[in-house]
């Protein structure tokens, strides 16, 4: 069973934490953790690109020269691909890029990218986070004193107006609750600080 540091606010180390081997102890498994982030940015597309064919682009209805005996290239319309202003060739159009994994393959991926944060001891666990003010300059004096990265993402077990204000003008930080958390956002920081309450309900969610 993997143990970690417990944090206070100050930075101060105020005990251990044990966790579950069944969520942050499994073996990683790079491949899902892949498909799980593929999903995710797929998922995030518009899918709004688009551009014309040479049957919507304007004009070109009449034929620029004869079939033959000019010398040069027979030519249909001056709207064809090969034109300046011409169409475009398998012009891409509106479409939905999302698509669907299995539940279990995602709970695996997700399990996985924990298990690295806590292997990569990039794992902050944090006995609680409560701010005198919502303000800004609070929440950087706590990822200082927790020493943590530009890229931070911390985890919350519900709903704090006051975290979400204080961390929301800070680059590179981010802000997620236990039932929102995916497997892009927990690979994409370099700093995973998350709350013991949060810890918890990880693995009461989870498991």
């Amino acid at each position: 069973m993997p143990k970690v540091a417990l944090y206070d606010i100050t930075g101060s180390q105020v005990g251990d934490i044990e966790l579950s081997d069944d969520i942050f102890g499994v073996e990683v498994n790079t491949h899902v953790m892949y498909e799980a982030v593929k999903n995710y940015l797929a998922n995030q597309r518009q899918g709004t690109q688009s551009a014309k064919t040479r049957g919507e682009v304007r004009g070109g209805g009449k034929k620029p020269w004869r079939q033959k005996g000019t010398g040069r290239a027979r030519q249909g319309s001056i709207r064809s691909p090969q034109w300046k202003g011409g169409g475009v060739v398998f012009a891409p159009k509106p479409r939905d890029y999302s698509y669907k994994i299995p539940k279990k393959f995602k709970r695996l991926a997700l399990k996985s990218a924990l298990t690295s944060k806590v292997q990569d001891q990039e794992m902050i666990v944090v006995d609680r986070i409560v701010l005198e003010q919502p303000k800004t300059k609070e929440m950087v004096k706590v990822l200082a004193n927790l020493k943590a990265s530009k890229k931070t993402l911390i985890v919350l077990p519900e709903r704090d107006e006051a975290v979400l204000r204080a961390a929301a003008n800070i680059e590179g930080v981010k802000t997620a609750y236990v039932n929102t958390i995916n497997v892009y956002d927990i690979l994409n920081c370099d700093s995973f600080i998350i709350t013991k309450d949060a810890v918890n309900k990880v693995e009461e969610v989870y498991a």
